[in-house]
């Protein structure tokens, strides 16, 4: 496997060097002409290897230790999973989650943060934590030398089990982050995204994007105390640990430091109700004097167990995953409209959404909603060409065979597996499973999931230049950059 996986990276880093070599064009210009070279170098030896699975342990209290041994370099990361984060903040707090994983290094009972800080400069090592919106799962990561590993996760349990989270640095984490919101609300990148997400998800914990100034404000050291001991469990908590370590180093390690951590009493596992099927609409924010218009459009998508996530993965791809994907390809190879246009679908716990993008000048804004309507169409209505279906295939396998050269991402695999219960030879079939997706199972995902009679459409521009267009596509409904309703007037030229 080693090294059917080193001769790929060899064709790709080729590939790559070729591809840097190569001309480069105005990205004013559409280049049409522009003739592909080659396709992902993958042949179907690839599609029976197995991976490399992490070893399992579960400690007296309940902590799940995944390790994954590679001893290529002296190097140890670990990864600890907290199965609660932001979709588990109290309604009245969003960010509560974020505040707290953010805080923990901010000081704990045995050390100030500028001590934690040093020693971490000392050894060489990083630590960091993140409650991510939109996810019920806080990490908490760090990685050193080999030589350090052991001090290293004393510091890491330290500030996940001991966090203080003292009221000087709160104050000075509050002031930071208020200046950050205010400098998000003139994001245009962020703001389609808000209401992209509150058109899918509605007033669900799934639609907060970000936390507000009074949840901010309203923040304290007992707020954060009480989050972290609701939540904060080896019972509720996987910890991965990848590189130079043996399952047994891994495992008395996690005796030593993580081992006194209390199993606690939690609460019952949240039910994440998602409605869907809301009518199609546009949403204009108006951002007076703007030059381009955000776009965003989407619907409804699947959980990241549903068998349909792999078949959804390859038309994805060929809707908008990269820049040979057809969104791409017409909008900005053909039409010169933008820098760049995509699809993505992000999944989860609960159901996660399928979305295209893109970024265009004022001028084009009609045209661009027009051709990303006519793509997602095209897919739905006419079989993809067997050429276009291989490329797209390759391509996630490529990038899939790629991937499994580093060990982080190895056990990254192994513990997603963990997290969301997929069966455990699930990336070992995964190649085999893309490859199986026809032409046919593809036009019936696009027809399943690319909803067009509940499209939701996210416009975020100047609304007296743009508004006119924008309303050929649905009702509009009209906001400014603050999130509140405007009347549907502003989105006229009078």
């Amino acid at each position: 496997m080693k090294k059917t996986m080193m001769n790929l990276f060899l064709i790709f880093l080729l590939g790559a060097l070729a591809f840097a070599q190569a001309p480069t064009q105005s990205m004013d210009q559409p280049t049409g002409k522009v003739k592909a070279l080659g396709r992902a170098p993958v042949n179907n030896q690839l599609l029976n290897v197995k991976l490399p699975r992490a070893e399992e342990v579960t400690l007296a209290n309940g902590l799940t230790v995944m390790v994954l041994r590679h001893t290529k370099l002296p190097q140890v990361s670990y990864s600890l999973w907290i199965k609660s984060g932001a979709l588990s903040d109290p309604k009245d707090a969003p960010g509560l989650a974020s505040f707290t994983a953010d805080m923990l290094r901010e000081g704990t009972t045995k050390r100030k943060s500028t001590e934690i800080a040093s020693e971490l400069e000392e050894l060489g090592a990083s630590l960091n934590a993140n409650a991510e919106f939109g996810r019920d799962v806080t990490t908490i990561s760090a990685s050193s030398l080999t030589d350090a590993a052991d001090k290293t996760m004393e510091l890491m349990a330290d500030v996940v089990l001991n966090p203080t989270f003292p009221a000087d640095e709160l104050n000075r984490y509050r002031t930071r982050q208020l200046v950050a919101l205010q400098q998000q609300r003139a994001n245009p990148g962020y703001l389609a995204r808000e209401r992209f997400a509150k058109a899918i998800y509605g007033d669900s914990p799934m639609a907060v994007q970000s936390p507000t100034p009074e949840s901010l404000r309203a923040a304290t050291p007992e707020s954060m105390k009480a989050f972290h001991a609701k939540y904060y469990a080896p019972n509720n908590a996987i910890l991965g640990v990848a590189g130079d370590i043996t399952l047994a180093q891994a495992k008395a390690l996690a005796e030593k430091h993580f081992g006194g951590w209390k199993k606690a009493d939690l609460p019952k596992p949240m039910t994440y109700d998602v409605k869907g099927g809301s009518a199609a609409k546009v949403y204009m924010v108006d951002r007076p004097g703007s030059v381009q218009s955000n776009i965003l459009a989407g619907t409804l998508a699947i959980k990241r167990t549903d068998p349909d996530f792999i078949p959804l993965t390859v038309a994805n791809r060929i809707l908008g995953g990269g820049s040979s994907a057809r969104l791409f390809q017409n909008l900005r190879e053909d039409k010169g409209y933008t820098y760049g246009a995509y699809s993505q679908f992000n999944s989860d716990i609960y159901p996660g959404f399928l979305v295209a993008n893109t970024e265009v000048r004022n001028a084009v804004t009609d045209g661009s909603l027009k051709e990303l309507m006519f793509e997602m169409k095209r897919i739905r209505e006419e079989p993809v060409e067997a050429k276009e279906l291989d490329d797209a295939k390759r391509a996630l396998v490529a990038s899939f065979a790629l991937s499994l050269e580093n060990p982080g991402n190895l056990l990254g695999r192994s513990m997603t597996v963990k997290y969301y219960g997929l069966p455990v030879d699930y990336w070992d079939r995964y190649a085999a499973e893309v490859a199986k997706v026809d032409a046919a199972k593809v036009q019936q995902i696009a027809q399943k999931y690319i909803d067009l009679p509940h499209l939701q459409i996210v416009v975020v521009g100047d609304a007296k230049q743009v508004g006119e267009a924008v309303a050929k596509y649905g009702t509009v409904e009209n906001f400014d950059a603050e999130g509140k309703v405007i009347k549907a007037s502003a989105t006229t030229n009078e």
